[in-house]
């Protein structure tokens, strides 16, 4: 039951997406993640022990999201609602869209192509070039179907609606307060060793899909040489891949808060003068490693 449910949230996601319609009237349940950490972030990080504070915050939190999701599930026409919930909680094809209008505005001149890169990630645009553009896209394309889809969609199917919102709980957590800034350090610290914790299968799964969705076993060998280079436990596994099935180097040198980090590349020998067609290519990854993972649910479904 839970695999067909999670085929139909799939489906949904990819063909409804984010409607502004509705989340211009009410606030989308990660807004509202978002609104609650970051309430506990100015309550109780503060003070001595943020550490345990943290610790404590996040397993509060993660048994609220859990339980919240197993009240949901239990209601009437409970299936139907884990379904929708769950369609709301992927995010296939507004991560495509986003990634693929990097590459629209990267057509049209490259500080367009920087002001669109800013909306998806963290680091530094205003000096990037062409190539710099293009390839934030892409690494943002790869890591965010990681954390965006498959690992939501993996929870779901383990657990139903309490892992899935348990998931996007502590994804969202550790994306406000999973920094090793002197604010976050020790507070986050919980937030961000658990969500490392639950992507550990994910991305690593999310790097075979990519591998398998373009017939390329040969990439196996690039993605475990280089996924480990990459800052991140798990980021670097589709990192890698989307490199290798690419032929295209990412990674690499970057710019934070006015300091460059001399990051080593992933796949290095691959093409590294990027372009608004390479970000295209990987809009279309992310589309057939996605149906190769609708393929394999549905078969677990029908099992």
């Amino acid at each position: 039951m839970t695999a067909t449910l999670l085929v139909g949230a799939l489906v949904l996601d990819a063909l409804m997406g984010e409607p502004d319609a509705i989340w211009r009237r009410v606030p989308h349940p990660a807004v509202l993640m978002g609104r609650l950490i970051g309430w506990c972030d100015g309550r109780f990080n503060r003070g001595g022990q943020r550490r345990a504070r943290g610790v404590a915050v996040i397993l509060t939190l993660v048994a609220g999201a859990w339980g919240l999701g197993a009240i949901v599930a239990a209601l009437p026409f409970g299936p139907v609602l884990e379904m929708l919930a769950a369609a709301v909680l992927l995010a296939q094809k507004s991560l495509v869209q986003h990634v693929a209008a990097v590459a629209d505005a990267l057509r049209l001149s490259l500080d367009d192509g920087r002001r669109s890169v800013a909306m998806i990630v963290g680091r530094d645009t205003s000096g990037m070039d062409q190539p710099a553009v293009a390839r934030a896209a892409i690494e943002s394309a790869a890591e965010n179907l990681s954390d965006g889809v498959i690992a939501p969609a993996l929870w779901f199917l383990v657990a139903g609606l309490p892992g899935i919102l348990a998931y996007k709980l502590l994804n969202t957590a550790d994306s406000m307060i999973g920094y090793r800034t002197e604010r976050h350090r020790d507070f986050g610290w919980a937030a961000a060793r658990l969500d490392d914790v639950a992507n550990w299968v994910p991305a690593r799964l999310t790097a075979a899909l990519i591998a398998a969705a373009h017939l390329a076993p040969s990439a196996w060998a690039v993605i475990r040489r280089d996924a480990r280079l990459h800052r991140s436990p798990n980021a670097g596994w589709p990192e890698a891949a989307m490199a290798a099935v690419l032929g295209i180097a990412l990674s690499g040198p970057r710019s934070y808060d006015g300091q460059l980090r001399d990051y080593p590349f992933v796949n290095p020998d691959g093409r590294r003068n990027l372009s608004a067609a390479d970000v295209d290519r990987a809009t279309s990854a992310l589309w057939r490693s996605w149906a190769l993972f609708v393929v394999i649910v549905t078969m677990i479904a029908v099992v």
